[in-house]
């Protein structure tokens, strides 16, 4: 599925309709999804931004529409306007990664994709990161006209918790296509994740320990 029937959805919402009223030149920039493979729990959200007061809305639409108004890190910025065509779906995601996996030797398993669709410089890009089987995360970056795959890179766990910060939305910020002032905008307004996010990389901490004790025992 493209994200156009998220913001169809979003668009006909009594609380967007109250949001257009009250924010009349508010605009699309982005959206974040989280596409849990093996549970199902997947979290999509639709940003926009309020040239007025400088700020981004924050739309989850999983069960109920709800919106939060964020701050962002550097209101000196106005970022690129987001329309709502896509050539990538979202269920695609997986698959294009996997075909690029393939080809560049790699046989892990995809568990969760954290994706975030922005412009950077008019381009739409999917910037992604992803949980692998075998404790690793891979990066990747894909065009969204072209369906192609901009960049690649995978990471152990291990190596990216010697480097955690506190705040596991910072580690997405981190890993984002666009500049850092543009990541801090995105990934601040995601504060309603990060309890979810936390437990996530939990979860992954106590499997490493259960992997290392697994080796320690042999």
């Amino acid at each position: 599925m493209k994200i156009a029937p998220y913001v169809e959805k979003l668009s006909v919402s009594k609380e967007f309709k109250e949001f257009s009223e009250k924010y009349p030149d508010a605009f699309m920039v982005a959206g974040f999804f989280i596409l849990d493979l093996e549970e199902g729990n997947n979290i999509h959200q639709i940003d926009y931004y309020l040239p007025g007061e400088k700020k981004i809305a924050a739309f989850t639409l999983d069960k109920k529409v709800n919106v939060q108004i964020l701050e962002m890190m550097d209101g000196r910025k106005v970022p690129e306007k987001l329309e709502v065509p896509t050539q990538v779906d979202l269920d695609a995601l997986q698959g294009i990664l996997q075909d690029e996996m393939k080809n560049r030797g790699m046989t892990e398993e995809i568990k969760k994709i954290i994706a975030v669709l922005q412009m950077n410089d008019g381009k739409k890009i999917w910037n992604l990161n992803c949980v692998l089987s075998g404790m690793e995360i891979l990066k990747a970056h894909i065009e969204d006209d072209s369906k192609s795959v901009l960049k690649m890179e995978k990471t152990s766990l291990m190596d990216l918790m010697k480097h955690m910060p506190k705040s596991a939305i910072q580690q997405v910020q981190d890993t984002q296509l666009v500049s850092p002032e543009g990541v801090e905008e995105q990934v601040d307004k995601l504060n309603e994740l990060e309890k979810k996010i936390e437990e996530e990389k939990a979860k992954l901490k106590k499997a490493v320990v259960s992997k290392k004790k697994k080796i320690s025992g042999k």
